[in-house]
């Protein structure tokens, strides 16, 4: 199925890129996140992300539907 990805902060340094459309056999944010980290080098652990499908927060284990907009959210720091 083809999805849409977006990226921010440090792992859009990984990836080299902001966004991308990929076809994939993930069902979830978790299987898609590992199938991601094989493409491009993420340093961080699923437990640390946080995931929102076209547009609203999702459980990472949520099921992807065909043209679903997936945004993987790192931990963010600051004060």
């Amino acid at each position: 199925m083809k999805i849409h990805i977006q990226y921010y902060a440090l792992m859009r340094e990984q990836a080299n890129c902001s966004h991308e459309l990929i076809d994939t056999t993930a069902t979830t944010g978790r299987e898609l996140y590992r199938e991601l980290s094989n493409r491009h080098p993420f340093t961080l652990d699923v437990s640390q992300l946080r995931i929102a499908l076209n547009g609203a927060f999702a459980e990472l284990d949520a099921p992807l539907t065909e043209g679903v907009e997936v945004v993987f959210i790192p931990p963010v720091a600051g004060g």
